[in-house]
């Protein structure tokens, strides 16, 4: 029994190879009628079994290819992160060097005014700010070893910050036009009238211009100016022709009342990193030193 089981395996085997070599011979010669006919009834005779094993496979060959591409796409989508970083910080870059270049433009134009002949302008960088909006004060890195006195006004590209309220051998305090206990004599562009710029009481993030008449005449959009008047005994702290800010709203008092002039600041007073202080100046009467 076991060797009739022997001798039809060796059969099959040998028809099984017999019929490879009539394909293969008739693939290459190119061959047709009856081997060709042989050819194309074992493809017929497979077809049904190559497309059931397709069919079967096919969700294995979705898997691989879900794989393949999915790697694929991580891989682009970090390399893409990996660019719009290094794009993103180039840009960051190019805007604080542009940023800076503009300061820097700014204050050369202000060293370069008239305003400034009659001082020794100092750069400063701030260090340190006050921690309320009561008390607008920010600290530099200047002081009283580099000739940095109370009282010398501080411009911000070339507009008015303040002036020096206190120093020590290397630092000063400089209390901003916003703080509560400034004040500031200007006057309007080009031949407006005379007031003192302030800050609102309760209110220290608007900037008033007090004591203009009724029939005094300020509109929107006027500059102000430092006023840098002097009697002979008393001046003002700052010098003539320091730009403060420009006029935003200007309604009339009630009767016997100033008018309500609002003040938009020019400088940045909140996010400025670089000061001017103006020192070395011409002695003011009576602005101690």
């Amino acid at each position: 029994m076991y060797r009739k089981q022997v001798r039809r395996r060796r059969a099959a085997l040998a028809l099984l190879l017999i019929a490879s070599l009539i394909l293969l011979s008739s693939t290459f010669s190119g061959s047709s009628g009856a081997v060709g006919g042989i050819e194309d009834g074992l493809a017929s005779a497979m077809a049904p079994l190559q497309d059931v094993t397709s069919r079967a496979l096919k969700p294995a060959r979705d898997a691989i290819n879900w794989f393949d591409e999915t790697f694929n796409a991580r891989g682009e989508n970090s390399d893409l992160r990996s660019e719009v970083d290094d794009l993103r910080a180039r840009l960051v870059a190019r805007q604080k060097a542009l940023a800076e270049n503009d300061h820097l433009k700014k204050m050369l134009g202000f060293q370069e005014s008239g305003i400034a002949s009659a001082y020794k302008l100092q750069t400063a960088r701030v260090i340190g700010r006050s921690p309320t909006v009561w008390y607008s004060t920010v600290t530099v890195n200047l002081g009283s070893s580099d000739g940095v006195r109370v009282n010398d006004p501080v411009v911000a590209d070339g507009y008015l910050a303040g002036r020096v309220s206190a120093v020590t051998g290397h630092t000063a305090v400089v209390n901003l036009i916003t703080d509560h206990r400034s004040a500031v004599s200007a006057t309007a562009l080009p031949d407006g009238p005379e007031g003192v710029v302030e800050p609102e009481a309760g209110d220290p993030n608007t900037l008033l211009m007090d004591f203009i008449s009724n029939d005094q005449k300020v509109h929107v959009g006027d500059v102000l100016v430092t006023a840098g008047w002097s009697s002979g005994r008393i001046s003002s702290a700052y010098p003539y022709g320091i730009k403060v800010g420009k006029v935003t709203k200007a309604s009339p008092g009630e009767q016997g009342a100033f008018q309500r002039v609002e003040v938009d600041p020019f400088a940045d007073l909140r996010g400025m990193d670089l000061v001017q202080v103006l020192t070395n100046g011409p002695h003011r009467a009576g602005v101690p030193k």
